[in-house]
């Protein structure tokens, strides 16, 4: 009886978490494409890639593509061209993260993302 108690509460948690993922999504949504506007990518091309983006990427991801699309100290803060992009990708160090950006960054451009 215990160990059903257990399985239903972790259950119940598994649950609520996935619901409160599914809320989240578009603030997250929201914030990737304020942060791709800021570094220069327009508005409709910025909104492809951001639902794009928010789909296929984990939090553990997302939270790993700002730290290292961060402007460190000497770099510009918006408005920067490819070869910060590329720097900055690097930074990242997940190949998974850089195939999403690129391939969205690929797809709205030619809007078929």
């Amino acid at each position: 009886m215990r160990k059903l108690l257990i399985a239903i509460a972790l259950l119940a948690a598994l649950a609520g978490g996935a619901i409160f993922s599914r809320l989240a999504d578009p603030l997250i949504e929201w914030r990737v494409r304020t942060a791709l506007v800021e570094a220069g990518v327009n508005e409709r091309r910025a909104e492809c890639m951001a639902g794009r983006i928010v789909e296929r990427l984990t939090p553990v991801q997302l939270w790993k593509l700002r730290q290292g699309m961060a402007a460190q100290p000497g770099e510009p803060d918006k408005g920067y061209g490819l070869g910060e992009l590329v720097k900055r990708l690097r930074r990242v160090g997940d190949g998974e993260v850089v195939a999403v950006i690129t391939t969205s960054t690929g797809l709205c451009a030619i809007g078929i993302g």
